[in-house]
């Protein structure tokens, strides 16, 4: 039975990929700093999977908390490395904080990693990597040097550093999983999108209005040229992501590379498209505001995802009409998220 180490473990979509590894027979260990996450996603993961799990709480920048976790559990197969900040806003008006965590972070890890002779790794990269000047739908052969913030080029920097990795060492295996918009939760309702403070990404947004913790969403820009004015984005409910990981994990514990693989649905959906679809599931009118658009913001992407159902045979199964209807059992079971703790 393999083992895989989870950065990040405990965040929205390390907790559903770690629910998979687990359900997949996977043993797993979570390293989390709870900088954007909270412990009783954790406690809910072993709810859900009727299993347990080691788990420690340590910062990536922290070179000899890492390496300790690798030094007791000399079992580690495979890394998947979720951990890091991710809020495109943010990264504009945090540069330094952004380019210091995700990379020297990931830096770390794959110095642990190379030290304790670990070579596969699965890392959680970004559509942001195509940035504003490629066409859609965005192929992994495009070129990857022209994000619009520096959250997205962190995704760029680390993805030529694995590449990089594995020029120096043929014997590593390296899954760079460029992935779209995630929304939903479990269909449990026990762990869904539970970010800390003000939410950056539209879904949490819209459940927090829907639950009466917010007045309104707003709606950033309603210029673009879309066919409603609000951005399009590939919508992808957060347990496809999970199984693409699980995918993922078993392609190079297999496999000897780099091999770039969007994981979305091929399908464009807008800010009210998704607004009126979690209408429709919570059952009432959800207001909003049109707000000026937000820096770095571009007006329509969307997945060409035909590579990773040839590697991994894999695809999207859900609708944006079942992610809201998850979303929203989520929202409506945990109004204050997971609590304080």
């Amino acid at each position: 039975m393999s083992t895989v180490l989870v950065t990040g473990g405990a965040g929205f979509i390390g907790s559903h990929t770690c629910v998979e590894l687990l359900d997949a027979g996977f043993n797993i260990i979570v390293l989390d700093n709870f900088s954007n996450s909270k412990p009783e996603s954790l406690r809910r993961i072993e709810k859900i999977s009727g299993k347990s799990f080691k788990f420690y709480e340590a910062d990536l920048l922290d070179l000899d908390a890492v390496n300790r976790v690798f030094d007791e559990n000399p079992e580690i197969d495979a890394v998947i490395h979720f951990a890091g900040l991710k809020a495109v806003g943010e990264s504009v008006s945090k540069p330094v904080e952004y380019y210091h965590n995700n990379i020297t972070g990931t830096l770390m890890l794959i110095k642990a990693m190379r030290t304790h002779n670990v070579k596969r790794i699965v890392f959680s990269s970004s559509a942001t990597v195509y940035g504003v000047n490629n066409p859609v739908p965005y192929v992994e052969t495009m070129p990857t040097n022209s994000s619009t913030n520096p959250y997205g080029y962190t995704k760029v920097m680390i993805e030529q550093i694995l590449k990089d990795v594995y020029a120096a060492d043929n014997e590593w295996s390296i899954s760079l999983l460029r992935y779209f918009n995630p929304i939903g939760a479990h269909s449990s309702g026990l762990i869904g999108e539970d970010p800390n403070g003000i939410p950056n990404n539209l879904f949490p947004y819209i459940q927090q209005v829907a639950t009466g913790k917010r007045e309104f969403l707003g709606v950033f820009g309603n210029d673009y040229d879309t066919p409603d004015g609000t951005g399009v984005r590939d919508y992808i409910h957060v347990v496809d992501l999970a199984k693409g990981h699980l995918c993922a994990v078993k392609y190079v514990m297999e496999h000897k590379g780099v091999e770039a693989v969007n994981l979305g649905t091929g399908k464009g959906s807008s800010v009210l498209d998704v607004l009126h679809a979690f209408e429709k599931a919570c059952g009432k009118e959800l207001p909003y505001k049109i707000m000026p658009r937000r820096a770095g913001d571009i007006d329509c992407y969307y997945a060409a995802p035909t590579k990773a159902k040839e590697l991994f045979n894999w695809e999207a199964k859900y609708t944006i009409d079942d992610m809201c209807r998850d979303g929203w059992n989520f929202a409506r079971q945990n109004p204050d998220g997971y609590g304080e703790g």
